[in-house]
């Protein structure tokens, strides 16, 4: 009976650890328009991503944007496309909204004043390189580079790994089961 009592357990713990982030993964993935980088100093380049929307082309509209930005099929799925962030704003969140296919997807991005460093402060260096290095897969770490950032697992991913704590959990169950059977023989 406890094996059974584990296999359950298990179970439950597999779908409440992975039920929200396939929840969330698939409202991520449902249609709403990413912004990297999300925070954006005035002045500077943005890219965009709409997913859930069928059409072959569709416009970007923000008050933050100088200038409507056009989306087109990209890498992937959904649309993508650059825009630039007005050099006059002030510091807040505005809304990027994408009409498509007769429903608007919606998303946001933060602009942030630069911070002058304080009197004898020294620069801070770059997280990150600035310019990649064309080293190995044929240059791929400047594609990489450009591309959009990936935040957290997608549908499919969180699909297969409920499928795998599914088939754990059952694994679990069975084999408790059998030998809870062959100590049934033996004793009996």
């Amino acid at each position: 009976m406890g094996k059974r009592r584990l296999a359950l357990c298990a179970g439950v713990l597999a779908v409440t650890a992975f039920g929200p982030a396939a929840c969330a993964a698939y409202a991520a993935d449902g249609g709403g328009v990413s912004v990297v980088p999300a925070t954006s100093a005035p002045g500077g380049d943005i890219a965009l991503r709409v997913t859930g929307c069928d059409a072959r082309e569709a416009v970007a509209q923000s008050p933050a944007l100088v200038s409507d930005a056009r989306l087109t099929p990209g890498d992937g799925d959904g649309l993508t496309g650059d825009g630039r962030v007005r050099s006059t704003l002030t510091a807040g969140t505005y809304t990027v909204t994408v009409a498509c296919d007769g429903t608007e997807h919606k998303g946001t991005v933060e602009v942030v004043r630069n911070r002058t460093p304080a009197a004898g402060a020294e620069p801070s260096a770059h997280p990150s390189p600035v310019a990649p290095v064309n080293a190995g897969a044929g240059g791929a770490a400047r594609d990489l580079a450009d591309g959009p950032e990936r935040h957290g697992p997608g549908t499919a991913q969180t699909v297969v790994a409920l499928a795998l704590a599914g088939t754990a959990a059952l694994t679990v169950h069975r084999t408790a089961r059998r030998q809870a059977r062959r100590g049934h023989r033996r004793t009996g």
